[in-house]
């Protein structure tokens, strides 16, 4: 008999208990065992050396972080049944499931358009075949058609279980002390109303302290202007690597990536296709980097360069304003690549990448946060305030950039 009641040290939340035999299976599977070979935020080691830890990582400390709401919910009075505890807890540990090597970085690259999301419940339908129909009620809380919407909303929302635990991970393993958010105490203020997540008065400074945490987040570690040089230099790497593969030039095809580099596959054939998804399943960081690794070597010029630029950290600059770039500006970076490497004008496409980042901490559009007033009114969070700075976090910023090598190593 396997002793499946494990504990789990964390760096960030201490001890996690494995609850249920169901949930140890379930991390156990091969599909979520993936998870440790793929990097929480991809590239961003690049700017901080700390930010070396996984999705296996998160998706441990998410369904922690849910173990205790549900608890907290609990203590209030709400009844939550055994099966709906351990379904919330695997809708939030299996949230990640699809995602692709480097997290986000290639997540248009490799498949078209497909976003992990949709990969996520399609591999979680898959999983609840193999289970028996064990994850059935948790599917039911991932897509939103449980009879109870709070369940949901811990899983996916403005202030999700989700989100709490990855700022505070993210910002334990980058140092950016910026993203600390106080998620013990934004837990115990949750409460429920029509079966609706809300939260306590007292909890507005420690939602507003969240969103603004997310914020500083987004342009100091995700939106950072070298994870984005360093993204963008993987993605022309894909890029031309599937050139060279439709003119038979590439000389090393890596196993796994073979199927995402020969042709544009959509959603509909992925999940379609037994043998397709098999492959995804078993791609992670390490295939990339080694397929880079080898790529640096291939006679192709630009392929070879930009891949041992990357492997040397010798990355793209980045040029970011409020407002978009003159056409003048472009073409005189344009000029600048052409007079110092030789390529061709269409090659700059791999060297020269303008485009814009975005970010808004909250959008009440999207899921308000709701807050429950002393007198029992239940709120918007920005109306519930009585300080701007939440009206403010509403506004989306946009930046420009123009993304392409400064100096030119050779």
């Amino acid at each position: 008999m396997i002793n499946k009641k494990k504990v789990i040290n964390d760096p960030v939340w201490g001890f996690i208990n494995i609850p249920t035999d169901l949930i140890f299976e379930v991390i156990q599977h091969p599909y979520f065992q993936r998870l440790r070979r793929i990097r929480q935020l991809g590239l961003t080691e690049m700017v901080y050396p700390g930010a070396i830890h996984t999705r296996f990582h998160h998706a441990l400390g998410a369904m922690h972080l849910m173990t205790e709401a549900l608890k907290s919910i609990q203590s209030k009075g709400h009844l939550i049944s055994a099966e709906e505890f351990e379904a919330a807890q695997l809708a939030i540990l299996l949230h990640d499931i699809g995602h692709g090597p480097l997290s986000h970085a290639l997540e248009y690259s490799l498949l078209e358009n497909i976003k992990h999301e949709e990969l996520s419940k399609f591999i979680m339908e898959s999983l609840n075949k193999e289970f028996g129909g064990r994850l059935e009620l948790a599917l039911s809380i991932f897509n939103n058609t449980y009879t109870r919407p709070f369940l949901h909303q811990l899983v996916s929302s403005q202030l999700d279980m989700d989100r709490m635990d990855y700022l505070s991970r993210d910002s334990f393993f980058t140092g950016v002390s910026e993203g600390t958010i106080g998620a013990d105490r934004l837990i115990k203020m949750l409460d429920l109303h029509n079966d609706e997540l809300i939260v306590e008065e007292k909890g507005i400074y420690s939602i507003e302290n969240f969103l603004t945490a997310r914020r500083l987040m987004y342009w100091q570690v995700y939106l950072h202007k070298t994870t984005v040089s360093a993204e963008k230099m993987v993605i022309s790497i894909i890029k031309r690597a599937k050139f060279l593969i439709k003119k038979n030039q590439l000389t090393f095809i890596p196993p796994f990536l073979s199927d995402f580099l020969t042709e544009e596959i959509s959603f509909e054939q992925l999940i379609e296709n037994k043998d397709l998804l098999s492959s995804f399943l078993k791609l992670d960081d390490v295939d990339l980097w080694y397929a880079i690794k080898q790529w640096s070597k291939e006679e192709d010029f630009v392929l070879s360069l930009i891949s041992k630029m990357i492997l040397d950290r010798k990355l793209f600059s980045v040029y970011i304003q409020p407002q978009a770039f003159k056409d003048s500006d472009i073409l005189l970076h344009k000029q600048r690549l052409l007079d110092t490497l030789p390529i061709s004008e269409a090659d700059l496409d791999y060297f020269l990448i303008c485009g814009t980042i975005s970010n808004a901490a909250y959008l009440a559009e999207n899921t308000q946060i709701k807050v429950k007033m002393k007198n029992k009114e239940i709120l918007d969070v920005a109306l519930a305030s009585d300080l701007p700075n939440i009206q403010a976090l509403s506004k989306i910023v946009t930046k420009h950039y123009i993304c392409c090598p400064k100096n030119v190593y050779l």
